[in-house]
């Protein structure tokens, strides 16, 4: 869905993400095991952010890096004298892009209901780095962090969600399936607006409210903002409700 957040708050956002991805991957160390990305280390992690952050400077300029492009970006960030070092100056890279792309750039996108390039790669990186930023936490922590641990703030946790509501479950190949019609409704507790999502044997239809009140659902998911983000993007372990919403719908 087009998001409601300004391409300067995604920056913001993403820069945010960048500050406290390179402090805990630096307190952690490159060798860590990461517990939300298992099999991964710091240094997995640290090498694929900054692979996405230069695929998307790439898009951004007009170019269209191939596989063999993309794989050498990671190798790079491997081999990279200081990687945390690296990953940061992929994410200046990002910025000046985002800033001097025009309006009517074109470039790749892959989520339905889409806003414009630049909006949308703000959007995209922001949201990705905020989330692998987590994971650098949690090899910290040695577990996944809580809602309260983070440094997300409800305004920006509400946007993820509908971009992953909107966006990620309502393409064709989403695996948010069911055999019947039913709706999932996901309301945070700290904003003024929610989703419901239709479900059925095809794509999910996703709407965003924020007047009146969510129909009857077959399944509600609350809770604060941040929460249900890190929740959403499978940062944190689900409480038994959510683990039946799982076996029902994800197929």
């Amino acid at each position: 869905m087009p998001t409601q957040l300004t391409t300067t708050r995604h920056v913001d956002g993403l820069r945010e993400a960048l500050r406290a991805f390179t402090a805990y991957a630096r307190r952690a160390g490159l060798e860590a095991p990461v517990p939300t990305c298992p099999e991964w280390t710091v240094l997995d992690l640290v090498a694929h952010q900054g692979m996405s952050h230069r695929s998307a400077t790439a898009l951004l300029k007009g170019e269209r890096p191939d596989d063999e492009t993309v794989a050498a970006y990671v190798a790079e960030g491997r081999a990279a004298e200081d990687p945390v070092a690296w990953l940061a100056q992929g994410v200046e890279e990002l910025a000046l892009a985002l800033a001097q792309a025009p309006e009517e750039v074109v470039a790749p996108l892959f989520l339905n209901d889409a806003p414009p390039v630049r909006a949308f790669w703000a959007r995209r990186e922001c949201h990705e780095t905020t989330i692998h930023a987590v994971d650098a936490l949690a090899a910290c922590l040695g577990r996944a962090p809580r809602a309260d641990e983070v440094w997300v703030d409800p305004e920006l946790a509400g946007d993820g969600i509908d971009e992953l509501l909107g966006g990620f479950l309502t393409r064709p190949g989403s695996r948010l399936r069911c055999a019947e019609d039913s709706l999932l409704v996901v309301r945070p507790d700290d904003l003024a607006e929610w989703w419901q999502v239709a479900l059925g044997p095809r794509p999910a239809v996703t709407s965003r409210c924020s007047v009146g009140e969510p129909d009857e659902a077959d399944w509600e998911l609350t809770g604060g903002a941040v929460e249900l983000y890190l929740r959403l993007w499978n940062r944190l372990d689900p409480p038994d409700d959510w683990r039946r919403l799982t076996a029902v719908t994800w197929s």
